[in-house]
């Protein structure tokens, strides 16, 4: 595997520090689980798409793309809430 330089400022440099410390980890092993567990928007329409199969197939649940969009905020809402009380 070849090793790429990655140029950012500063502070994100010492914040990537900071975060993999406390992870007991390195900054390397921190940016490749990111990029390993971090799916593209291309990617989560794929598993948007066969999430709604699966469902439809052996369920017999026809989601819409407003009941699909519905639960989308209601998860984004429920995640910045969690969010705000572990502040």
């Amino acid at each position: 595997m070849a090793d790429a330089m990655i140029r950012v400022p500063a502070e994100v440099r010492d914040r990537l520090a900071v975060i993999a410390e406390s992870r007991g980890t390195s900054i390397r092993s921190l940016v490749q689980d990111f990029a390993e567990s971090t799916l593209t928007e291309e990617e989560r329409r794929e598993r948007a798409e066969r999430a709604r199969a699966y469902l439809a197939e052996h369920f017999g649940v026809e989601v819409t793309d407003e009941e699909s969009a519905a639960m989308g905020r209601r998860l984004r809402e429920a995640f910045a809430r969690q969010q705000g009380d572990a502040a």
